[in-house]
């Protein structure tokens, strides 16, 4: 009897050291994607995407008369923003600002122009939200960011 307890006891902490405590982290889902969108279409007329905190897309939409390459522009904003983990305005002027990043413009995953926005709970980045065509690159930002904010989520650490 002693030999079984003792012998359930070393299972039992064994399987407790063979399963690794991984980190848990908050990410954007579906729900809040759509949320996210409708808030942008409340302020713009826009192209936008949606990506969760792997870069998945979530969600991608254009606006009646928007033009369609505002599509790709939405997405490798919002792509821009989530591997910067830096609203792209800001990104794109330190980018001018630094000649050893000269290049990052010839990356083309990257768009270094204003409208992507990184999007973070408390201070966990969750996804980002990238927005075009909305009439300019101050306007995309504007938009992403009164979505971002009527939401809750920060969109700077």
């Amino acid at each position: 009897m002693h030999r079984t307890a003792l012998f359930l006891s070393l299972a039992v902490c064994t399987a407790a050291l063979a399963a690794p405590q991984l980190p848990r982290h908050a990410t954007l889902d579906l729900h809040t994607a759509r949320q996210l969108a409708d808030a942008s279409l409340a302020h713009c007329s826009a192209a936008l995407t949606v990506l969760d905190r792997g870069g998945n897309l979530l969600l991608s939409l254009r606006a009646d008369g928007v033009g369609p390459h505002n599509s790709l522009a939405s997405q490798r904003k919002a792509f821009t923003a989530l591997s910067t983990k830096t609203p792209t305005r800001l990104f794109a002027e330190r980018a001018r600002s630094n000649p050893e990043a000269a290049n990052l413009n010839s990356l083309p995953e990257l768009l270094l122009l204003g409208g992507g926005v990184p999007l973070f709970a408390d201070a966990e980045l969750v996804g980002a939200l990238g927005i075009a065509g909305a009439g300019g690159a101050a306007q995309d930002e504007s938009c992403a960011l009164q979505a971002a904010e009527q939401l809750g989520l920060n969109t700077s650490l």
